[in-house]
């Protein structure tokens, strides 16, 4: 029988095997690295966030423009299957505070081990250090390997090939090069869910590694209530990365440090009598920042603004200046790639029959919190579907042309 191929070793490509496989269609994976899953492993070392339980209109709406493009698949594949999923490869979940799903194990080394062994018992055919070179001249699919130069020619193909975020891992964006030598677009790559650099001044050393809680970030049209850690080279964390398009954009960011603290409520305060205290005791008292968030305001606002009005407006919406993004390949994701306008509804190039694309290779993005990890799932089963769809009408083609 003629096999699938799968390419990409990430939760992507494993969710096409595994619904190939599922379908009876015998499957080669081949990844470029020496093992599979190597950038889910490290998004488990802070606890593999798999999704996030909320209502499917909201959860869907994480996902912007692309929200309409993804929605079937994530209606089908959404977090309420991701946790059956997962608990049905013997993984017990919890719900936090947030509604983020986590494994109980907090890591994702179990829930990889259980899911390779159940496609390794399918009869998944896994190859390792196979590095895709795009297409040969008779269609198939070139690779380098560790036997010298191989061409596949599958009956369909999987492409999940990532997109061009921590390359070490082997999201290196590589194959955008070979899609438009081929004449397919791709939208250009942009850093998503990063930091922001800053050249904070030397007083600022002494809170590298400090949090920042309970405060709120605005950049353009987004804003988000989060946190983030004061770096060495700036600020990162859950709290800004979801303002990343704004900040693409060129939105400037701003901080709320007392969100829930009203500015009428600020400006009483700060224009209260301090007696015989000096005034920067008397500001720290009235606003009780904790540390971080202190020396935050000194570093953005110093010296600080006299009249009580001006002060508690620059606390509610302090100007962050920054040196923009951190660089792509140290986001958490990127936006761009593969265009939906040059797929089907089945996630098929319309100008390459039977070759399917899944993952973050797609051009979309969306924030963490479990919104990455379920539409890598959900796109990646929905190609693995249609392409098991596509083998089977293709072959009954045949066979009635046969007949």
């Amino acid at each position: 029988m003629s096999h699938a191929l799968v390419i990409g070793g990430g939760p992507a490509g494993l969710m096409a095997a595994d619904a190939l496989l599922s379908a009876g269609v015998p499957v080669v994976l081949a990844e470029a690295k020496p093992s599979v899953g190597r950038k889910l492993l490290m998004a488990g070392k802070s606890g593999l966030n798999l999704t996030k339980m909320e209502d499917r209109a909201d959860f869907r709406a994480a996902y912007a423009d692309a929200a309409p493009e993804l929605a079937k698949m994530l209606d089908a594949f959404g977090p309420e299957e991701v946790r059956t999923w997962a608990e049905g490869l013997g993984q017990s979940t919890f719900t936090g505070s947030s509604g983020r799903l986590f494994p109980t194990a907090m890591k994702a080394s179990p829930l990889l081990r259980a899911w390779l062994a159940r496609l390794d018992g399918m009869g998944l055919d896994r190859r390792t250090r196979w590095q895709w070179l795009g297409w040969a001249e008779d269609g198939g699919l070139r690779f380098d390997t560790p036997e010298g130069p191989v061409v596949q020619h599958p009956a369909v193909t999987v492409l999940a090939l990532g997109g061009a975020s921590w390359a070490r891992l082997g999201s290196d964006g590589v194959w955008a090069d070979h899609f438009r030598a081929v004449g397919l677009p791709v939208a250009p790559f942009a850093a998503s869910n990063a930091g922001i650099l800053v050249d904070w001044s030397p007083h600022m050393a002494k809170h590298f590694g400090a949090p920042l809680k309970n405060v709120t970030f605005r950049a353009g049209p987004l804003e988000n209530r989060g946190e983030a850690v004061i770096s060495a080279r700036g600020l990162e964390g859950g709290g800004i990365y979801p303002l990343t398009p704004a900040l693409r954009a060129g939105h400037d960011l701003t901080v709320d440090l007392l969100p829930d603290v009203s500015m009428d409520v600020l400006v009483e305060r700060l224009s209260r009598p301090r007696g015989k205290q000096s005034r920067a005791n008397a500001i720290r008292k009235v606003l009780r920042l904790p540390p971080a968030a202190q020396a935050l305001l000194m570093e953005f606002a110093r010296p600080l603004p006299e009249e009580p009005a001006v002060l508690a407006a620059t606390i509610k919406d302090l100007p962050l200046r920054h040196a923009g993004l951190r660089p792509m390949d140290e986001a958490i994701s990127t936006a761009g790639g593969v265009p939906f306008a040059v797929l089907d509804a089945g996630l098929m190039l319309r100008d390459k029959p039977g070759c399917f694309c899944a993952g973050e290779m797609l051009d979309w993005e969306a924030p963490t919190g479990g919104y990455l990890m379920t539409a890598c799932l959900a796109t990646g089963l929905w190609a693995g579907r249609h392409a098991a769809a596509w083998m089977e009408g293709q072959q009954e083609g045949r066979h009635s042309g046969q007949g």
